[in-house]
């Protein structure tokens, strides 16, 4: 009898100037956003903005507000959660976020990335993008692009 493991993992849509940031990721062979696990005792938020930096060089300010109702912290919400077969008994729960970059210098990770693009929505239509990728690619460029 198997048993399904599922770990939660945190991926960042970063923008800049009207486009997305993809990495070809090298263990998936896929063109996706910085990502990934959210380790023990960390926030996910945290986790999101960690692995952006660690994948890419770049700082970023998610999408959404941190607020406080008295003595309790309401963390920035994902944009969504999906659910992803890692492998057949493998899965992972992955809160999306949305950010602008405030600074840093691009400079991927050789170790997890294979090269790098910027994004427009009409790129993201290419079929080397999956449909989750293109999905959240383009809402991320529209929600950026909106005025504060």
């Amino acid at each position: 009898m198997s048993h399904t493991t599922r770990d939660f993992a945190a991926t960042t849509f970063v923008v800049r100037d009207g486009l997305t940031l993809l990495l070809w990721h090298l263990k998936t062979q896929a063109w996706l956003p910085p990502g990934g696990h959210i380790e023990a005792n960390e926030l996910p938020e945290d986790a999101a903005r960690r692995e952006v930096l660690e994948e890419t060089g770049l700082e970023v300010e998610l999408l959404g507000e941190q607020q406080a109702w008295g003595k309790v912290k309401v963390l920035r919400t994902p944009v969504c959660l999906l659910l992803e077969n890692i492998s057949s008994e493998h899965q992972h729960i992955d809160l999306i976020y949305f950010a602008r970059v405030v600074g840093g210098k691009l400079n991927i990770n050789p170790e997890e990335a294979g090269d790098c693009r910027w994004y427009s929505h009409r790129d993201l239509g290419g079929e080397e993008i999956a449909e989750d990728i293109k999905v959240l690619g383009r809402r991320a460029i529209a929600a950026v692009s909106t005025p504060l």
